[in-house]
């Protein structure tokens, strides 16, 4: 039987997984279309009809990881059905499985805007558009808090930090790591428990 023809959105899925790949192991300047084309196994020119300029390509991939990364963050803390020290708990622990799964990608962006930092400026509209909201609602409830003052947006910072760092600093962390646990996953399940009750503590929601 003949293998059926791919449809449309199988193949701008597989040049996207193809794109996300590339970049992530190459940065931008070293990303190449071409590699991208043969390894999703489509042609140059059905790249460029999909998403016309590697530019676009490389905005696709980024959005949809930031994107990704504030419904993580932003619809965990953000959701009003949870009391704060559940939805904390939750958007910890989400934001670090999704760093789990995507490991090289804070590097990556770390890279890639202290090369060119202009393009922060996207990055920063979308966040703004859902964080505004959710960062308020946050700070009402944090002022609510005995015994506790702090800002928002600083706890925000907070979280990301004790996130990413794990992953900004892998080569480093493997090998020690190493020296006291079984393997790096393990180090990893650590690090994301030691990470809630950091937070946790330090708005004394223990």
């Amino acid at each position: 039987m003949a293998e059926e023809p791919k449809q449309p959105r199988d193949t701008e899925t597989l040049i996207l997984k193809a794109a996300e790949k590339e970049f992530l192991e190459n940065g931008y300047a070293g990303a190449k279309t071409t590699t991208i084309a043969e390894a999703a196994g489509v042609t140059h020119a059905m790249l460029h009809y999909y998403f016309r300029t590697k530019d676009k390509l490389f905005e696709k991939i980024v959005g949809d990881k930031i994107d990704c990364l504030s419904e993580i963050l932003l619809g965990s803390v953000g959701n009003p059905e949870l009391p704060l020290k559940e939805r904390l708990r939750e958007g910890i622990e989400r934001h670090f499985d999704f760093l789990v799964a995507n490991p090289t990608l804070p590097r990556f962006i770390i890279n890639e805007l202290a090369i060119h930092p202009d393009r922060i400026i996207p990055i920063r509209e979308k966040l703004l558009q859902r964080a505004e909201t959710v960062l308020k609602s946050i700070q009402s409830e944090l002022d609510r808090l005995p015994g506790v003052k702090t800002n928002a947006i600083m706890l925000l910072s907070d979280i990301i930090s004790l996130n990413v760092f794990p992953f900004v600093a892998t080569p480093l962390l493997t090998a020690f790591a190493g020296n006291f646990f079984n393997d790096y996953e393990e180090f990893l399940e650590m690090r994301k428990k030691e990470n809630v009750k950091t937070i946790l503590t330090k708005l004394n929601l223990t």
